[in-house]
């Protein structure tokens, strides 16, 4: 299964980790969508920065 991740929020006055979790995702600039496979380190990474993030399930 993949998900589809999509930032919604800006990154601008978060802890530079979590900064640093969104371009590993893949995810540069606001409402940039990706599909990644569904793993237990995509899941950990999408859970640390789930407030600006809007996840869905994609086939």
């Amino acid at each position: 299964m993949k998900l589809k991740v999509e930032l919604v929020k800006s990154p601008i006055g978060y802890r530079y980790d979590q900064r640093e979790t969104l371009k590993a995702l893949g995810l540069r600039k606001m409402h940039n969508i990706i599909v990644v496979e569904d793993t237990p380190s995509m899941r950990g990474m999408i859970r640390k920065v789930s407030h600006l993030l809007k996840v869905e399930k994609s086939e």
